[in-house]
């Protein structure tokens, strides 16, 4: 037992030719190389201002996503998925096939068409938190923790968060260490390599 325990610190041990670093897993946020010309993004890509849309460095590659938007600043804005096709300064978002979102008037837009709404008592306000599932084929809505019953769907092929901002509103954006638990069977964004 001795000679195996030695053995193991001996090849795994500090600096040892069988150690093998892994690659530190890069962090899920706001990408500063898909955003429109006039955002702003700050907090370490956490949070959105100015004019325009972001979307975020990774794909919706597994089955169930879940992801946070926390309204910093009232204004113009809206949350949801898009593809890498869609106009990065429109705002607002929805009006093609390319974008799914939660507008800040509580409509969920998709292809120039309203594809449910939230209650007209639970609009989004200041201070709130929205969060948002996705399962490849629905998108859904949370307000505080609290499921919206506002399912929406449509978009096709591989999307991303997004989110856009006008009129002084800000948004913060949590990928992990959300706010509120995510619904049962519902994860954080994983990157692909972390799925395999």
């Amino acid at each position: 037992m001795a000679a195996m325990l030695s053995c193991c610190f001996g090849c795994c041990g500090e600096g040892g030719s069988g150690h093998i670093s892994l690659k530190e897993m890069p962090t899920v946020q706001l990408d500063t190389h898909h955003m429109g010309t006039d955002v702003v993004i700050v907090k370490s890509g956490r949070r959105i201002c100015g004019t325009g849309s972001c979307l975020a460095n990774a794909p919706l590659h597994q089955n169930k996503s879940y992801f946070e938007f926390k309204i910093q600043s009232s204004g113009v804005w809206g949350v949801g998925v898009a593809t890498q096709k869609v106009n990065l300064n429109q705002v607002p978002l929805g009006r093609d096939t390319n974008s799914l979102v939660l507008r800040h008037d509580g409509s969920v837009y998709h292809n120039n068409e309203e594809k449910n709404r939230l209650p007209a008592n639970s609009l989004p306000q200041e201070g709130d938190v929205v969060g948002i599932t996705y399962d490849h084929v629905e998108m859904n809505l949370y307000l505080n923790g609290k499921n919206m019953h506002c399912p929406a769907s449509g978009i096709r092929g591989t999307v991303y968060p997004v989110v856009y901002v006008d009129d002084s509103a800000i948004l913060d954006c949590q990928f992990s260490d959300f706010y509120h638990t995510p619904p049962q069977g519902f994860e954080k964004i994983l990157f692909e390599q972390q799925i395999f």
